[in-house]
């Protein structure tokens, strides 16, 4: 697997930092998709495609990233915008080469993302095809995950332990023990018990992880999907915490 031209190749950094972004349908990106299920394809300066970003595809090929950057993946659902364009635009002139993977599928269940299942199976094997094609490194999951378990207590109820559950096996899986998780506490979802998985995302205890909420960002009519404007305000928060939390620091700037 290599970067789609010899061009390209030539003008960019060898070191991919490689993100794994996974979960349900608001980090696949709905911004820009209306009750019809078309997306207005408006595409925000803070989304830009740019040479030094990159999307593995879901026939495990490097191409230049672009909005949607699901719409492989979650084939289902007619993908938009999500966070994950702003976010690489937001650490690409810290981190340079940005390589994305996208996992996220809508309507998932976090007992869908258990080890041996489907969803999870893809994301691990794409994360490891992601670092074998060479001078790439994985730096850090992205997990925007928990509005479709807001609507059962025993999901709601069980969400810390399975989340705990989901941290470690990816981590033993990927040989990563101390891989970044920055996850985002749900902003939507089933009234009954969605404060109940927020809880349980801000709640989490476990090295390397972190959490960004996303309560309080603007939704669609749905109620359900985050619009244009707050993934680009998400982009910017997970760049934030990754950066602040995970990055290498810059040296002192000289007096």
């Amino acid at each position: 697997m290599g970067i789609f031209s010899s061009t390209q190749k030539e003008a960019q950094p060898t070191t991919k930092q490689i993100f794994i972004l996974s979960g349900q349908s608001n980090m696949a990106g709905r911004g820009g998709v209306d009750r019809h299920k078309h997306w207005d394809r408006i595409v925000p300066p803070e989304c830009r495609p740019d040479p030094s970003i990159l999307r593995l595809s879901a026939r495990l090929h490097w191409e230049q990233a672009h909005e949607p950057l699901h719409a492989d993946i979650d084939t289902k659902k007619t993908c938009g915008v999500g966070p994950g364009m702003c976010f690489a635009n937001a650490v690409r002139e810290r981190l340079g080469l940005v390589a994305l993977v996208p996992c996220a599928v809508g309507g998932t269940a976090i007992k869908e993302w258990a080890r041996g299942r489907h969803l999870y199976e893809n994301m691990v094997r794409r994360a490891k095809a992601a670092a074998a094609s060479g001078g790439g490194e994985i730096k850090a999951v992205l997990w925007y995950q928990g509005e479709s378990d807001a609507s059962s207590q025993h999901d709601a109820e069980t969400y810390k332990a399975n989340m705990e559950k989901l941290i470690h096996n990816i981590r033993t899986d990927l040989q990563l023990p101390s891989l970044p998780i920055i996850q985002v506490a749900i902003a939507s979802g089933d009234e009954k018990y969605i404060e109940k998985v927020r809880e349980a995302q801000k709640g989490i205890d476990v090295a390397n992880v972190v959490c960004v909420d996303a309560k309080g960002l603007e939704l669609k009519e749905d109620n359900l999907h985050l619009t244009t404007e707050a993934q680009v305000q998400l982009g910017r928060m997970l760049a934030d915490a990754y950066l602040t939390h995970f990055a290498p620091q810059l040296p002192p700037s000289a007096p």
